[in-house]
């Protein structure tokens, strides 16, 4: 689900003052969808009802709802009781929180909802991602950063396989704190207070990204990561026939294919095409690698993803 509204880098050169081909060289984002109509509830319930037609199910059925945004609508209360209202499940009919492990929030809350179904306190879950990441970017002192990211919201309905289908064969997250700065908008929370602190306060809600430091411990780390991620799913690479990533750029796909040794073909890359849309990057690159058909059954999918903190995580599928 994506917002109407599509802007080429090309118009962003124009704004920006930039000749013609400059961000697209910089950045590798060709075009991103931008809200303006919508607004971020408005994509996340679109998403929403859309996955829960593709399972036949009807907002009566679902009894857990997560959101798994990583920048929520707004600070309190948390974004999924919204989404539940909007959908029309009933009052006390459903669990609705929030789960936040920014750009990897997807993921963490899909191994959330899958644990709880395993343990039989859910029995169909509805995790939605739903990104307005055109807000808050740095388009003065970083406008090859801020052209990276664009609007989008994906969902997906999960309850228990039936014996014989597809399963889950392993979930990893590892997290390098050392780099916790690299990637942030550090007010918002209780970090500044406005009433005091106005001047910072506003100085830092705009999102910053040191990419010299996100690379050093990616390329230091992932590697290891993606082998140890798929000894515990029982896999070598060549067992892998398609990897889902977060679209964090089409600079770090490329450098994600080249230290994985995964061939270009079995990735799903979306970013020049959409930018990065955090959280929503992964579900929305499973959608489209399904309405593609180069998912079926019994397709081995590989789920990977880095996010600000700085953590790695990744899931193993067995469709």
């Amino acid at each position: 689900m994506v917002p109407a509204k599509v802007v080429l880098s090309e118009e962003l050169d124009r704004w920006l003052g930039f000749p013609a081909g400059h961000l697209e060289r910089l950045s590798g984002v060709r075009s991103r969808h931008v809200c303006e109509a919508e607004d971020q509830i408005d994509l996340a319930v679109g998403a929403a009802r859309l996955a829960m037609e593709r399972a036949e199910v009807v907002a009566a059925d679902i009894d857990l709802v997560l959101g798994a945004c990583a920048i929520p609508y707004q600070t309190l209360p948390a974004t999924a009781p919204l989404v539940m209202r909007r959908l029309g499940i009933p009052h006390g009919a459903a669990a609705a929180f929030d789960v936040n492990a920014t750009c990897l929030s997807f993921l963490s809350a899909l191994e959330l909802a899958a644990g709880r179904i395993a343990a039989r306190q859910s029995r169909m879950a509805l995790v939605f991602s739903s990104e307005i990441a055109s807000r808050a970017l740095p388009w003065k002192e970083q406008p090859d950063v801020a052209s990276l990211f664009g609007d989008g919201a994906a969902a997906v309905v999960l309850t228990a396989a039936p014996d014989g289908a597809g399963t889950i064969r392993a979930s990893l997250m590892r997290t390098y704190p050392s780099a916790y700065e690299a990637c942030e908008i550090g007010a918002g929370g209780t970090r500044f207070d406005f009433a005091r602190e106005s001047t910072a306060f506003t100085a830092h809600a705009v999102f910053r990204m040191d990419g010299k430091e996100l690379f050093r411990i990616t390329h230091r780390y992932f590697p290891r990561f993606v082998d140890d991620l798929l000894a515990a799913a029982g896999w070598t690479p060549a067992d892998v026939d398609l990897v889902v990533p977060h679209q964090a750029s089409p600079l770090a796909l490329e450098h994600m294919i080249a230290q994985t040794g995964m061939s270009g073909a079995r990735v799903v890359n979306i970013a020049a095409r959409f930018g990065n849309q955090i959280a929503a990057s992964i579900p929305t690159a499973l959608d489209i690698a399904w309405t593609e058909g180069r998912i079926t059954r019994g397709t081995r999918l590989l789920l990977l993803g880095t996010s600000a903190g700085v953590s790695f995580g990744g899931m193993a599928i067995e469709v």
